[in-house]
């Protein structure tokens, strides 16, 4: 059975042999542990894998995205990073006040894929390939305005608030579009919609403005008979029912800041569970029978005949042998 075949079988819970892998790996990994990443990678190969961005004209992008330094996206946004092999943050915001948004573009370039490129690297491979690009429309407003005033708009419901998000919108729409139309199985959403303990604006906000953008990116990937891929970090439970509902298949969320019970109850058996394990306490700090007891939990709340991956994050202050033992305990205990 190729990869492809096994993550297929886990998203459609059609009893796959084992679960599938994927290792999440930040370049500050590759930095300060490559020997030790390239030895997971080559006793647990990764079943998933996302394609690359290739256009067909070069960006106006500078700097690096995981450079130490600063960096300036596609859209504009400036971000200052004090540490290589991380992503910065935002220092100001590109859309100061609404009048700006006078002379705002957003980047059509992204839209313009090399398809023949992309399409040859999806036949190159037996993984399953979602897509390259971030369509990521809160986090996107956030960058375009920082995540304070983001707040503060979401509160206050102006006009410029609602033109901006249309703008985002539409852009993202056309960018989904653009995937949809190679050769990769599955399509791509990010935001990051919660703190530790809960949702970072009010459920309600995001199921009047955000919910019905991820409702027409899934409906685009339902036409063109390809899966739905999430990330979203925090505490989301609230807001998980209403992804599903959606059409969202896999999910990676911090699974570890919610009720894992509440989890099993509300959505075991209706999504994917892809991830994670904790990597802000456990992965850095637990011992390996810590690592042992969390995949343990994660298998026997979130997995059904499929719906969870073996996966986590190799990132800042994880510990090599945690993050090895993760793969080896779901090996074993998800074999058939």
């Amino acid at each position: 059975m190729t990869s492809r075949e096994l993550v297929k079988k886990a998203l459609t819970f059609s009893s796959p042999p084992r679960a599938p892998r994927q290792m999440w790996v930040l370049p500050w990994a590759e930095i300060h542990f490559p020997a030790e990443v390239a030895r997971i990678r080559k006793l647990y190969p990764d079943d998933c894998v996302q394609a690359p961005t290739i256009l067909n004209r070069p960006t106006y992008a500078t700097g690096g995205k995981y450079s130490k330094g600063e960096f300036i996206d596609e859209w504009g946004c400036r971000f200052i990073n004090m540490e290589e092999g991380l992503m910065g943050i935002i220092q100001e915001a590109r859309i100061k006040d609404w009048s700006d948004l006078d002379t705002f573009t957003t980047p059509d370039i992204l839209c313009d894929l090399d398809v023949d490129a992309i399409n040859r690297f999806c036949r190159s491979t037996d993984q399953f390939v979602y897509s390259g690009g971030f369509v990521r429309p809160y986090e996107r407003f956030q960058f375009l305005r920082t995540m304070e005033q983001s707040f503060v708009d979401v509160m206050l419901e102006e006009a410029g608030f609602q033109e901006l998000l249309r703008r985002i919108h539409r852009h993202y729409v056309k960018e989904t579009e653009a995937w949809a139309q190679t050769g990769v199985d599955a399509l791509f959403l990010m935001d990051d919609w919660g703190t530790q303990h809960s949702m970072m604006i009010d459920p309600e906000i995001f199921r009047k403005y955000f919910k019905p953008m991820y409702a027409e990116y899934c409906e685009i990937a339902r036409r063109s008979g390809k899966f739905v891929f999430m990330h979203s970090d925090g505490n989301i439970a609230d807001i998980i029912p209403d992804l599903i509902e959606v059409g969202v298949n896999a999910l990676n969320c911090q699974v570890f800041c919610m009720d894992m019970e509440r989890l099993q109850r509300e959505c075991t058996g209706r999504i994917t569970f892809w991830g994670e394990i904790d990597r802000q306490d456990i992965l850095p700090n637990g011992s390996l029978e810590d690592i042992d007891r969390a995949v343990h939990q994660v298998y026997s709340h979130l997995y059904k005949n499929g719906g969870a991956f073996a996966q986590c994050e190799f990132g800042p202050a994880a510990k090599p042998e945690n993050v090895e033992r993760v793969f080896e305990v779901w090996n074993r205990i998800s074999m058939r």
